[in-house]
């Protein structure tokens, strides 16, 4: 302990966790969440959707082990990480492991934090912590290291996140018959990787960026961080893509931004969903376990006519997707692809691939109709 400089957490109402630093010693501050994960902590802290954002694990040990490299795979897409920077403002722990040991360990967590400037706290009860957070809902908090001078309280969900973690510039993936425009407003790299395992050519765009101008079999809309509402341009371009009825397919805040497009409205939840436990049920009756990170929701009950729920979340039944029920457009609210799993759902790949193959046959039946009729 007596290496580690004190720090402590306090949270907006006045509570204060102590603890000790254990990362770049530094303040800062951020919106407090919490994450059930048991393992997958290098590719939370990647997680482009958790910016701005002091991450508590509730898993009471983390750190052990350790942190890999950033070895990239032939699309020059990091094997083991989400994106190429970590996103989160800062990270507690109950219990770190400074002894860490992994056949693909090359540093420990502690290293890894210091080396990305990214202040982290143990030695706090993050049960209690939990357990208030549950009860009060999210909340804003502030690091302090060693009683140093403090940060003032900042709010993320008041700007735009998605305009400082998407893309600036158009980037071409794979090879493959099937044309799919994908919006990074915040993309895992994961949901890249289960793209290019299918035959597909992606063309990744940036959240603003006008798609409607392209040609395309398919729209995929990204994961990201914050509040969807402030992405109007895409929700506009999304409204504008539903008018060419071709196969649509959101993830996360891709799920909301789609809601929002459709007339449907969005809502902060209290305390989000964060992990890799979340129940999901699927036409009534059919269970899923998946991957989490989102503070906002989709309010069903404000799905206009052509519109209906896809999926729910069995803790609390707050929406989990939405469908249309006569065009090729879904969205989801959890992580098909999560990374480290569960992998449940991952076959909602495979149903959007199998949508744009049958608006593809379609489009070739009703070309070949008009073409008789006009002969």
């Amino acid at each position: 302990m007596k290496s580690h400089p004190k720090g402590k957490l306090i949270l907006e109402d006045g509570s204060i966790y102590d603890g000790y630093s254990f990362g770049y010693s530094s303040s800062t501050a951020g919106e407090v969440v919490f994450c059930t994960g048991m393992a997958g902590y290098p590719q939370s802290l990647t997680d482009p959707s958790y910016t701005g954002q002091i991450l508590v694990f509730t898993y009471p040990l983390i750190g052990n082990y350790g942190v890999s490299d950033s070895t990239v795979d032939k699309h020059n897409i990091s094997i083991d990480f989400e994106s190429n920077n970590i996103h989160v403002k800062s990270v507690i722990v109950s219990e770190y492991c400074a002894e860490h040991n992994h056949w693909n360990s090359k540093k420990s967590f502690e290293t890894w934090l210091k080396e990305n400037k990214i202040p982290a706290l143990f030695g706090i009860d993050t049960r209690a912590l939990t357990i208030k957070i549950r009860e009060k809902g999210v909340m804003l908090g502030k690091i302090v290291i060693d009683d140093e001078e403090s940060v003032g309280f900042y709010d993320p969900n008041k700007d735009n996140l998605v305009a400082e973690v998407s893309r600036n510039e158009v980037l071409s993936l794979g090879n493959g018959k099937h044309k799919i425009i994908v919006v990074d407003c915040g993309m895992k790299n994961n949901i890249l990787r289960s793209f290019l395992k299918k035959d597909v050519t992606l063309k990744i765009v940036p959240w603003n960026y006008d798609f409607n101008q392209e040609e395309y079999d398919g729209l995929f809309i990204s994961n990201g961080p914050g509040d969807p509402t402030h992405c109007k341009e895409t929700i506009e371009n999304i409204k504008k893509a539903m008018e060419l009825k071709k196969p649509l397919f959101g993830i996360c805040l891709g799920h909301q931004l789609l809601a929002l497009a459709s007339g449907a409205n969005t809502y902060k939840l209290k305390y989000g969903h964060r992990g890799q436990n979340q129940p999901c049920v699927r036409n009534q009756k059919q269970g899923y376990i998946t991957s989490q990170n989102h503070g906002y929701a989709v309010d069903k009950n404000s799905l206009p006519e052509g519109w209906e729920e896809l999926f729910f979340n069995a803790n609390d039944g707050t929406n989990e997707g939405i469908k249309h029920t006569t065009l090729p457009f879904f969205s989801v609210q959890f992580h098909p692809e999560g990374s480290c799993g569960p992998n449940d759902t991952m076959y909602l790949f495979d149903e959007f691939i199998e949508m744009i193959e049958k608006s593809k046959s379609l489009n070739v039946e009703t070309n070949q109709e008009t073409n008789q009729e006009m002969n």
